[in-house]
């Protein structure tokens, strides 16, 4: 994928992504008839980022995400003054960022949604992701006097046993049955199979999506990914997701015909491990960009179609645990490792960034380790910087600079 032609500095305007509003637009209706959910006669879920959505979709029941509104917190720089209250309510500073927000905006109605999140129904916790999600989802059943079901997804040593596979197939049937009766209606094993078959399209396009960025230059950044990965997550299993998807990759596709990268004059190609540092995305997008770096691949973003090949669209309630046991965060540290290895080769970068993250210790944990293997397996350099998805408490601007200017340092003498 060399040698193409590049625009060496495209106007900003060229360089912007159209689809951008389309996206706020879907975002926005989305939320609108979350909040609006009682007057059409629909109810409303609290789920987890890697809980299987699919099931609420094919029962008419509309997921709301407390970690996307989390996200939505901390990129409004509204999270520290969140934080503080929660842990004026008694919760640790040590708890995750999204955890201590998303329930002190519960409790106040704060965060960049007037009103804040539309009162739940019912709550969907799937561990998958990490263990805080078991006591924070217990404490909003608690607060709003709601159901909770927990999806409890095994951890990942080696391989997945025919116990565990049976075992996820059982939380499935479970599930299915506490939405029959949290609705009162019998569940659409017809529905679930075309949500199953539209989510599964839906997974493929979006690694089309990320996979634009395989192309010199890149006509996107993970940058950009974090902030079009929002359907996938919240609406996967319905027709706009397909929709917009097939409209990103035509205007991905397009801007690779014309030569246009996002990062002008790339010259450096990167890795980023971890969740975005949701209040410092634009600085660290210029920074980067400012060595001729672009990140082009991101473990988080990849999170929601890696595990695509391991769902059976004819069988999803035998196959959707499965799938959602077998994320990034949920497996051991060398099959991270191999999937790591993979995105570096695929990507072709030339260094890994590893965000430790203060807030998501299931993620942080085992980055030094891996930072070491990567370097002397693969032979790239690989940055640790030490931060927080949402509190600004944690971010030290002029430490993570430096760090960042001796890292592309490394990588440009090596490149020479």
């Amino acid at each position: 994928m060399s040698g193409e032609k590049i625009i060496k500095n495209p106007e900003p305007e060229a360089r912007d992504i159209k689809s951008v509003k389309r996206m706020k637009e879907i975002m926005t209706n989305y939320y609108i008839e979350a909040k609006t959910a009682k007057d059409q006669n629909k109810m409303v879920a609290w789920i987890t980022s890697g809980g299987p959505v699919e099931p609420l979709i094919a029962m008419d029941v509309i997921p709301v995400y407390p970690e996307n509104y989390g996200a939505m917190i901390g990129a409004s720089h509204m999270a520290v003054q969140l934080c503080e209250i929660a842990e004026q309510m008694g919760y640790s500073r040590d708890l995750c960022g999204y955890a201590r927000s998303d329930i002190a905006a519960s409790a106040t109605g704060g965060g960049p949604i007037p009103g804040g999140l539309p009162r739940p129904d019912f709550l969907v916790c799937c561990n998958n992701i990490c263990g805080t999600v078991l006591k924070w989802y217990e404490v909003l059943a608690r607060y709003f006097k709601v159901p909770l079901f927990i999806y409890d997804t095994p951890f990942i040593h080696t391989e997945f046993s025919e116990e565990a596979k049976k075992y996820v197939r059982q939380q499935t049937l479970e599930y299915t049955q506490f939405l029959e009766e949290q609705t009162g209606k019998k569940a659409d094993y017809g529905r679930l199979e075309e949500v199953g078959r539209l989510s599964v399209q839906a997974m493929r396009l979006w690694q089309k999506v990320l996979d634009t960025c395989m192309h010199k230059p890149a006509p996107m950044t993970a940058f950009d990914a974090f902030f079009h990965l929002a359907l996938i997550v919240t609406l996967r299993g319905k027709q706009v997701v397909i929709d917009y998807y097939s409209e990103l990759l035509d205007e991905l596709n397009d801007r690779i015909a014309r030569g246009i990268g996002m990062i002008p004059n790339e010259k450096y190609r990167l890795l980023w491990d971890n969740l975005p540092v949701w209040f410092k995305t634009r600085w660290l997008s210029n920074k980067f960009a400012s060595h001729d770096a672009a990140l082009v691949a991101s473990t988080y973003t990849n999170a929601w179609s890696s595990t695509v090949d391991l769902i059976d669209e004819n069988d999803l309630a035998g196959s959707l645990g499965i799938a959602s046991s077998s994320i990034y965060i949920n497996v051991s540290i060398d099959k991270m490792l191999a999937e790591l290895g993979t995105m570096i080769k695929k990507y072709e970068v030339d260094g890994l960034v590893m965000h430790s993250n203060r807030s998501c210790k299931p993620y942080s944990l085992g980055q030094y380790d891996i930072q070491k293997m990567v370097m002397k397996e693969f032979d790239i350099p690989a940055l640790i910087i030490e931060a927080d998805q949402v509190d600004e408490r944690n971010f030290s601007e002029s430490q993570i600079e430096t760090r960042i200017d001796a890292f592309m340092e490394t990588i440009k003498s090596k490149k020479r």
